[in-house]
């Protein structure tokens, strides 16, 4: 049974999982892993809108991720950094719309501003929605919305995506489809609220070695996926949850 979104523009997530693995097995340093992660990243931007993906999010450093040896986070945030100003003019060319979710305030001396900078320069592009995951909780945005909400009246569903999702969003959009490359299996923290009815997809592939052909895998099976949301499948009577 196919997805009833088929012909829909899709949200799909991705932990980008294996790029430490990767350079381990090559003998090379961590860090090697992720500058080729970097790489990852730009080949799986460019075909998301091609196979039908209208918002991409990707979570590239979790809050956690601050327990990581000093020298690997500043490499990781020398990549952000230098990502950001080698790839805005690709993804406005492109027609990606950059967003950055999660706490800015422990980010490293300059590096918001030049977030907001990019994000700025990009407001305007509407062929993707490209929404990048840095110092990223799903646990501390759900326990930050809230609190913006406060305890007199019990909200909405809707209502409190909006408090979740980040300023200037009209609401937290659902994931349709999350993915996690590296072999692992656990959601680590990432959209939680989110991803309540995604399908979720673990594949071996690290990272680094991700790219459009498996991209285009995971969403031709998500397209043979049927998607109850707590309802009845067709052809399942006794179908009740999931």
């Amino acid at each position: 049974m196919q997805s009833t979104l088929i012909n829909q523009a899709l949200h799909v997530a991705i932990i980008m999982d294996g790029n430490g693995r990767w350079a381990t097995r090559r003998g090379l340093p961590r860090t090697a892993g992720h500058r080729e992660g970097v790489q990852t990243v730009r080949r799986v931007v460019e075909a998301a809108s091609d196979l039908g993906v209208s918002a991409l999010t990707l979570f590239a450093f979790s809050s956690d991720n601050w327990r990581r040896p000093d020298t690997e986070v500043r490499a990781l945030m020398g990549l952000l950094r230098h990502y950001l100003r080698t790839e805005c003019k690709r993804l406005i060319d492109g027609g990606a719309r950059l967003t950055v979710i999660g706490r800015r305030d422990r980010l490293p001396r300059g590096l918001a501003d030049e977030i907001g900078t990019v994000e700025q320069a990009s407001a305007n592009c509407q062929q993707l929605d490209l929404r990048v995951a840095i110092d990223y909780s799903a646990r501390d945005a759900i326990a930050s919305a809230a609190a913006a909400w406060g305890a007199s009246d019990l909200p909405s569903r809707e209502a409190f995506a909006r408090l979740i999702g980040p300023a200037g969003e009209a609401r937290c959009r659902d994931v349709d489809l999350l993915i996690r490359t590296g072999g692992e299996k656990r959601l680590s923290d990432f959209l939680l609220w989110e991803a309540a009815y995604a399908e979720l997809c673990f594949i071996d592939t690290l990272w680094p070695d991700f790219g459009r052909d498996d991209l285009a895998a995971a969403l031709a099976d998500f397209r043979r996926r049927e998607r109850r949301f707590g309802g009845l499948g067709q052809g399942n009577a006794l179908a009740s949850v999931g």
